[in-house]
């Protein structure tokens, strides 16, 4: 507001004009019943722009909240209440207490997002550390390099490349953003791209499980380039990209480099169709998987509460590898406070760290890969230690051989 004396001679004529506009809207109300000579409160408005009607002294008046002030919309279903004194004047203070704003989901969670951002901060730099050791282990450990290794190798490194994309994104400056520049919006396809390949190394993992397990189809005979061209080349994912690029790129408004912003109505689900189809493919692979597992587990002779823990870890150590983490919070759960703040921890939670789970699960815990990490480091130990006892033996200026050897020779000198 304008504090200079031109501002608020302006706000002392709309005020006046106000006043003018609200004795007229009530000249037939309860104050055109009272008589001249009656203590009465006269019509007037208040700075926010709420009408007082003229009212009885003594009485306390009820009026609906401002639709907007501010800028703010607020609730007018409420009211605001104010005290016609006895001496015929209207109290200083407004009850404007019950008045309750309509707040956008982003400014009513504003605190709640920005913790969500560290964690998510927190998780991907987590989850990037574990992947890349991940990563590294893989690479180094060529005697376990099965087709089912090789799967969680690829799918790591899906997961690399979308993590690293992601803090990429994060690190473009604010007017970038604005300006909607080229290289900030291929950038956002990129990473866009690796989201929907680390889904598909995902729906590989399932295809994988459940051919060996379901099926009972021997691992052996499957070929690499099949899932190799699944996970890398599907040709789709490469035009559902292409397709939502282009579609993005027709918008008229702003989009943020297409990434940040609400999601589209309908453009964006040229990318996330395959990614919501591979996710309910997932979780019928889950359930057979599961279903089997529960029927070799009866058949066996251990108790249920065994068999029973047996099923839940199996089920916990797949949902990361399958991606059904996803679809615990896939929708989100409505207005309810209480809903949206569980839905905006979880999924951040959940989203940010399954890098870091399936790194844990299918690498640091995998027995395959301790035995062989074990093995080579044992090796690397006793060459490490043969080198250092050969250096040392070599490197005696003063050994018995040399010694004798001398002495021998100045003997036969003389």
């Amino acid at each position: 507001m304008d504090s200079s004396p031109a501002g608020s001679e302006l706000l002392q004529v709309l005020l006046a004009q106000l006043d003018v506009n609200c004795s007229l809207l009530h000249l037939l109300g309860d104050g055109a019943l009272l008589g001249p000579d009656d203590p009465a409160c006269n019509a007037s408005t208040d700075q926010i722009g709420t009408c007082w009607p003229r009212t009885p002294a003594g009485q306390r008046v009820e009026r609906p909240c401002p639709e907007v002030f501010n800028g703010i919309k607020y609730i007018t279903t409420r009211n605001v209440y104010r005290e016609c004194l006895e001496n015929g004047t209207w109290a200083p203070r407004i009850n404007y207490s019950l008045c309750e704003p309509i707040l956008s989901d982003k400014r009513k969670y504003n605190v709640h997002y920005k913790v969500a951002l560290i964690i998510n901060y927190l998780g991907h730099c987590v989850s990037v550390g574990a992947l890349i050791a991940a990563f590294a282990l893989f690479l180094c450990l060529r005697s376990i390099r099965c087709l089912r290794n090789v799967i969680h190798w690829n799918l790591i490194t899906t997961f690399i490349l979308r993590n690293a994309t992601w803090f990429l994104l994060q690190l473009i400056d604010h007017r970038v953003h604005e300006s909607n520049e080229l290289w900030c919006c291929c950038l956002t396809t990129v990473f866009n791209y690796f989201v929907v390949t680390n889904f598909f190394w995902m729906f590989v993992e399932g295809c994988y499980l459940h051919t060996a397990i379901v099926m009972t189809y021997s691992t052996d005979k499957l070929k690499k380039w099949i899932f190799l061209f699944i996970g890398w080349c599907e040709c789709h994912t490469h035009i559902h990209t292409l397709f939502w690029a282009l579609g993005e790129g027709q918008k008229e408004v702003e989009t943020w480099c297409w990434f940040g912003k609400e999601p589209g109505k309908y453009v964006d689900y040229i990318y996330q169709g395959p990614v919501i189809l591979v996710l309910l493919i997932n979780f019928i692979f889950l359930f057979n998987i599961v279903r089997i597992l529960m029927t070799k587990l009866r058949a066996s002779t251990a108790s249920e509460t065994i068999q029973y823990r047996k099923a839940v870890k199996a089920t916990l150590v797949l949902l990361p590898l399958l991606g059904i983490t996803y679809m615990l919070f896939f929708v989100n759960p409505g207005d309810d406070d209480v809903s949206q703040i569980v839905f905006i921890y979880f999924n951040s939670f959940l989203q940010s760290f399954q890098g870091f789970f399936v790194s844990v699960f299918y690498c640091f815990l995998n027995g395959e890969v301790r035995s062989a990490a074990r093995k080579r480091w044992h090796r690397w130990q006793d060459h490490h230690s043969l080198r250092a006892r050969v250096a040392r033996a070599t490197s005696l200026p003063t050994s018995p051989t040399r010694i004798s050897f001398h002495s021998i020779k100045q003997t036969a000198a003389v």
